[in-house]
């Protein structure tokens, strides 16, 4: 180990942030995890055997099959940086997006689960449940394993305000070594994605929605336009959820500052985003709640479902307006004013 190496890694105990071997035990868990997710909607005999195969355990696996290898993919190719400059930031960084893919898989197997206790399709197991719940209780084990590791070398409270690099700045390093990419990508680039990074998250999250939604609508053979608009929204809703959050976690994109009034409107959309999953999720329970009975119509899963999300997103406005205003507010997800200079 070279003589600036060892100083960097002193510094990342003493600043608090996951060891290496924790993150990339995180990845491997993800792999196992991506495996056993894909392959189990994508062959009929073993979907026919999952006991999660139905809402509200499927929106869940159906949300994370595709947020998790984002994750995984984003801290690998960090790993190819690892002792570039701003090593403890990246440390702290890559350690708190390792965390948010755990989350995702630990709330997946908490809804696997739950499919499996409550019994639900017990009259169609066989064989192959036995393989995923088999799946199921490796992937568990080493989300706990990847959990207590992570906590332990967690940084401490209040660390993002002192970060000075964002994940954008290794972009810049990694696409130097790639031919193609070497002259296209650059600072100006990078100071556009953070002066506009709403942008770039709901432009990303609508792509990925017109692919979700396109596959369903083709393999379904839908043929009502407020179904695949519906299927387009909440697609869209969920990555732009996703984007925002785990941004606020591990800084992927660091943010000039924005007045209140526009934290308050990101807040309250994130909010009614998250509430749209939900009552997607769980709508027959919520309906049967309500005594609306079962959703049997199109128009009534639109309006309960979206309706939801715009009624969270007008009440977490109201209360966060509502309340005092910090003269100081922390940077959140990465915010700095000093950071494109650092590119």
């Amino acid at each position: 180990m070279r003589r600036g190496q060892r100083g960097y890694g002193q510094r990342e105990l003493r600043d608090g942030a996951a060891p290496p071997a924790a993150i990339w035990l995180s990845l491997g868990t993800a792999v196992l995890f991506e495996v056993a997710t894909v392959t189990a909607p994508q062959v009929a005999a073993v979907r026919a055997a999952s006991p999660w195969q139905d809402d509200p355990y499927d929106a869940v696996v159906s949300l994370t099959q595709f947020t998790v290898p984002v994750l995984a993919l984003a801290i690998a190719v960090r790993m190819l940086v690892w002792r570039g400059p701003g090593g403890p930031d990246r440390a702290q960084q890559t350690g708190r997006a390792a965390g948010a893919m755990t989350v995702l898989i630990g709330l997946t197997a908490a809804f696997e689960w739950a499919a499996v206790l409550v019994g639900a399709h017990a009259t169609s197991r066989g064989t192959w449940t036995s393989v995923l719940i088999g799946g199921l209780t490796v992937v568990s084990g080493l989300t706990v394993v990847v959990t207590a590791l992570l906590v332990r070398g967690r940084g401490p409270w209040g660390a993002s305000a002192r970060w000075q690099h964002d994940w954008l700045g290794d972009a810049i390093a990694v696409c130097d070594r790639i031919p193609v990419l070497r002259n296209r990508v650059g600072p100006r680039a990078v100071a556009w994605v953070r002066r506009r990074a709403m942008t770039v998250f709901v432009g990303l999250s609508a792509l990925a929605a017109v692919g979700i939604a396109g596959s369903l609508a083709i393999g379904e053979r839908w043929t009502n336009p407020l179904l695949i608009a519906w299927a387009l929204a909440i697609e869209t809703t969920a990555f732009l959820a996703f984007c925002v959050l785990s941004n606020a976690v591990a800084g992927f994109v660091a943010r000039p500052p924005r007045t209140r009034s526009r934290r308050v409107a990101e807040a309250s959309m994130v909010a009614g985003c998250v509430a749209i999953q939900v009552a997607m999720a769980f709508r027959d329970a919520l309906w049967s709640a309500l005594g609306a009975g079962a959703v049997t119509s199109v128009p009534v899963l639109v309006t309960g479902t979206l309706g939801a999300g715009l009624l969270t997103s007008v009440v977490t406005a109201g209360l966060l307006t509502a309340l005092p205003q910090h003269p100081n507010p922390p940077p959140v997800g990465g915010t700095s004013t000093s950071w494109t200079s650092k590119s």
